[in-house]
This record gives structure tokens, sequence and C-alpha cells, in this order.
């Protein structure tokens, strides 16, 4: 497997950040899921666990707007990030399963960064991402008013995209990608 180096000189981050890069992804896939969780071997004793960080060359980003209340925060996030994971199948990791054997559904592969911004940046944001043709999730505040999936879909498809009133994005892409379209925004608090 070959690994190759980049930098990225995006301006939203601090200095220039080295990710690596591999040819090959699904040698790259199998090898983080050894890395996750790495069983016993035989005769009971346990194997030495891959300590090598894992870096993503992708990200998952959820911008809310900064005037919402905490549970509309909460909500909103949870509805986002809902979104991508059944559209973009690989942001989804193993299975989970405790000591006991007792499993647990898979969830994200990778940390989701949550930022927060202007109603402005974040109709900004939202041009980027479709410029990028990135996979996105949104929410608009007419949903705060509907109570279930089919409302939500009319509500959306009611307004013109120019006109949607905005209050989170969830978007997942490249790195730097992603973060050009969160530029602007402050990482939530």
């Amino acid at each position: 497997m070959k690994r190759a180096w980049k930098t990225s000189t995006t301006p939203s981050t601090a200095g220039r950040q080295a990710e690596t890069v591999r040819e090959d992804r699904e040698a790259d896939s199998e090898a983080m899921q050894r890395t996750y969780k790495t069983p016993a071997a035989a005769g009971g004793h346990a194997r030495t666990m891959n300590t090598e960080p894992i870096r993503f060359d992708t990200k998952i980003a959820v911008l809310l707007r900064a005037d919402l209340e905490p549970w509309q925060r909460l909500n909103v996030t949870s509805f986002l990030v809902s979104g991508l994971g059944t559209q973009v199948p690989e942001v989804i990791g193993e299975p989970y399963e405790d000591a006991d054997g007792v499993p647990y559904l898979p969830m994200f592969r990778q940390p989701v960064m949550v930022f927060e911004a202007t109603k402005e940046v974040l109709a900004t944001a939202h041009a980027r991402a479709l410029s990028r043709a990135l996979p996105r999730a949104l929410f608009t505040s007419d949903l705060f008013a509907t109570g279930n999936d089919r409302d939500n879909r009319a509500a959306v498809r009611a307004v013109p995209t120019a006109d949607l009133d905005l209050v989170g994005l969830a978007v997942y892409g490249p790195r730097n990608a992603v973060d050009k379209v969160v530029k602007g925004a402050r990482m939530h608090p």
C-alpha cells in the first residue's frame, strides 16, 4: 500500500496539516476496522492493540444557526446527522458489542464536528455545499412546526432554495472541501 502526503493550507485551520492519502481504499477500510477492535489471540492472551492514530481524509460537519435554543440545537443536530448515514454508507462503522456479547448499533466511524454561525454564514455555507455537490442534509425553521417526515418534506419542498430559512446544515466530503464550506463559522461551544 502506497502512502502519499499532502498538506492543507485551508484558511480556517491553524497552519498546515498533513494528511495521509492511501491509494488502496479497501485495504485502508480493512486496516481501520482492525484498529477499532482487536480480538484476543488463541489461548486467552490479548494481542497488542494498534495505537497508530487513525486519520480521515473526509470530514462530517454540522453547522447550526447561533440563535437556536439548546433543545433546538440537539434536535436539529440529531436530525441532520441521521440523513448522512442513510445516503453515505461509508461513514458508518461496524456494530458494537460489549464484553458480555450484547450487540449495539453501528455509529459514525469518525468524529462529527459541530459549528455555529450567523444566519448569513449558514446561507453562504449552504451555497458552497451546493456548488461543490457535497452530500448534505438541511433543517429549516419551518420544521419546528411539523411533527412527521411527510410534513417536513412538504415544508422544504414549498420553499425555493434561495428562500430557505436554514437553521442547520450537515455536510460530508473531502476534508478541505468541508473546511471551505464551513469557513466563517466557529466551533460550537
